[in-house]
């Protein structure tokens, strides 16, 4: 490592930080895989190397959730899940973390979302303060999970929520009285757009949805309209600069619009998205960004 490298790893570290795009299943700590059950999982998988490319969404869904979900098994399994995420976040020097959990699983388990919000709150160190989401499928607004979600607005220790999945699937006409409902309830809304499909997503995700925050929103560099909207309706983009590369939504860092999105006016953050399966954490895209697009330290601040 050169000397201006050094001194750019020190910048970030010093660099107080966000983490607003977190998967809470995604952000499973690998090792506590590999502690548990070393020969299911061995020390050092392909598909968290640096220069492994996922060949598609399906490709890396499969990937994490033979992972993950293996692990969540129970409340305790959460608390112990975020207390290590967490602990690497206050390495970091991350001050603020937005986190979701899959409201799905609730299906498939024998504990309720309460439960796993109680949970991650227990895990939450001193100094760090963290806002909790549920996340869900465009899909899941039925059987036992409806009235989950139609519950939603009385969780007071739900921060918001976040509709998330693969992206193409079409937004269902459910979506918007329910998020409509929430916010009315005080809750935030994110939506998953404009990463595997195009800008007009983007444009969906502010425009029906009513959302102020777009997780990825990077695709909307397609449309310079859709990137005039996001100003004018001061919309904040999530950004994960390594996960995009990743899953090939650009093919590499230099090509990649978040400076150009910010240049525009949009406002944009930087957050790991999954570090389970990508390998890494937020300051390593701070890093990424500074070694492959050439950011400056005072674009990173």
């Amino acid at each position: 490592m050169s000397e201006q490298e050094a001194d750019m790893r020190a910048y970030i570290r010093a660099l107080p930080k966000t983490e607003t795009h977190l998967h809470l299943e995604g952000s499973l700590a690998y090792e506590l895989l590999h502690e548990w059950d070393p020969v299911k999982y061995p020390r050092d998988p392909i598909w968290r190397r640096p220069d492994h490319r996922f060949e598609s969404f399906e490709k890396f869904d499969e990937t994490l959730l033979g992972h993950a979900l293996p692990w969540f098994s129970s409340p305790e399994r959460y608390y112990e899940a975020a207390r290590v995420s967490f602990a690497r976040h206050v390495e970091q020097n991350v001050r603020y973390v937005e986190t979701s959990f899959h409201l799905g699983i609730v299906e498939f388990v024998s504990f309720t979302g309460r439960e796993i919000i109680a949970a991650i709150r227990a895990a939450v160190p001193p100094g760090l303060e963290v806002r909790i989401f549920a996340g869900m499928l465009r899909g899941n607004y039925a059987g036992p999970v409806q009235a989950v979600i139609d519950d939603l607005e009385n969780w007071d220790d739900l921060h918001g929520v976040d509709l998330h999945g693969f992206e193409r699937v079409p937004t269902e006409s459910w979506t918007a009285p329910v998020w409509q409902r929430l916010r009315d309830s005080g809750k935030i809304t994110k939506c998953h757009a404009g990463e595997f499909d195009g800008a007009h997503r983007v444009r969906e995700a502010i425009e029906d949805l009513g959302v102020k925050r777009v997780q990825h929103g990077v695709r909307a560099i397609e449309d310079r309209a859709v990137v005039q909207l996001a100003v004018d309706q001061n919309v904040t983009f999530d950004v994960c600069p390594i996960s995009n590369v990743k899953l090939q939504v650009f093919p590499d860092l230099s090509s990649h619009p978040l400076r150009a999105l910010m240049a525009a006016g949009v406002r944009c953050t930087v957050s790991s998205d999954d570090p389970l399966v990508f390998g890494n954490q937020v300051s390593d895209d701070y890093a990424a960004l500074a070694r492959e697009a050439e950011f400056t330290m005072g674009e990173l601040a």
